[in-house]
Parts: C-alpha cells; sequence; structure tokens
C-alpha cells in the first residue's frame, strides 16, 4: 500500500492513512480512520465547518477527494481560485453561492465551481449540509475578497448583500 505524504497547506498536522480497499461508514458521514480536521487553520472567514480527507492523490488519481460538513447556520469560506470543484451535496440542504447565483441545494445535488468563481456553501438553520468535494491534489490557494471587490460586488449584486457572509 502506498503511504501518503503530508501536505502542509491543504492537510496540515495530519498524515494521510495509507489505501485500504474498504472502509465502513461507523454513523452517517464518518467512516473508519478518517479523522475530523478544521477546515482551515486560523482562520475566522468561515463558521461551523469540518473536513474529512476520503482519498488523496496516492488513490494515483491526481485528485484529493473531501467531505465537509456545514454545521446548522454556519458558512464556508467566501473564495476564489484557480482549480475547480466538483461538488455532491451529500447529505442536508442550504445555499450555494456560485459566481454570483445563488441556489438553494440539497441531498443528490451536483454543483460545479469554475476557475476563479467566486463561491461559499451555507447550511440552513434546522441542519448540517454535508457535501463531498472533488479537487486537484496539485492547487493554488484561495483568495478572498479585499473590501473593495465586496463593495464592487455588492453594486453589481445588491441581491448578495446578506447572502455572502466574510
Amino acid at each position: 500500500m502506498a503511504e501518503q505524504q503530508k501536505d502542509t497547506y491543504h492537510t496540515p498536522h495530519h498524515v494521510i492513512k495509507p489505501l485500504v480497499p474498504f472502509r465502513a461508514e461507523t454513523e452517517e458521514a464518518r467512516w473508519e480512520d478518517v479523522d475530523e480536521l478544521v477546515y482551515k487553520e486560523n482562520d475566522t472567514t468561515f463558521r461551523s465547518v469540518t473536513r474529512r480527507i476520503l482519498f488523496d492523490s496516492n488513490a494515483g488519481q491526481g485528485n484529493q477527494v473531501r467531505y465537509f460538513e456545514v454545521q446548522a447556520g454556519g458558512w464556508s469560506t467566501f473564495e476564489h481560485h484557480e482549480h475547480t470543484h466538483e461538488v455532491i451535496i451529500f447529505r442536508g440542504s442550504g445555499t450555494a453561492l456560485v459566481g454570483f447565483e445563488t441556489r438553494h441545494v440539497k441531498a443528490g445535488d451536483l454543483v460545479f465551481v469554475g476557475p476563479n468563481e467566486w463561491h461559499q456553501f451555507s447550511a440552513t438553520d434546522d441542519g448540517p449540509l454535508g457535501f463531498i468535494c472533488i479537487v486537484k491534489a496539485d492547487r493554488d490557494h484561495p483568495i478572498r475578497p479585499t473590501a473593495e471587490e465586496l463593495e464592487q460586488i455588492y453594486a453589481a449584486h445588491p441581491e448578495l448583500k446578506g447572502v455572502i457572509r466574510v
């Protein structure tokens, strides 16, 4: 079995587990030998989000498959970056903001985030939003908006004021 290397930016303080043929779900959205991680280290631009790395680059695909869980009333960071996201809503419901469009999402829905598209995921107040997110293992760092960029976004899209959380 191949051993994964430690990724100091995308997976800080965490050694990825060796590949095994099976990992059982032990309870809803919890798997054997898959650690719960802080969404982002030393960051306050999100609320009540955790992540789990289900598969990393040692699977030979050049990507990382992650599970994020946004607790009721929580949200991910509003950001953009060069790499894309392929998202499968796994459980619960909430709002996905991609580009400047918001959509109510629920278990079974698919969301694609293109290169450099602003995006954010928020859970409803009545339960968590869990989603699987597939990205390239070798990827760029996210960029958050400046105050000036936020003002420009709100001027062009006033309907997003109060929707975007920063």
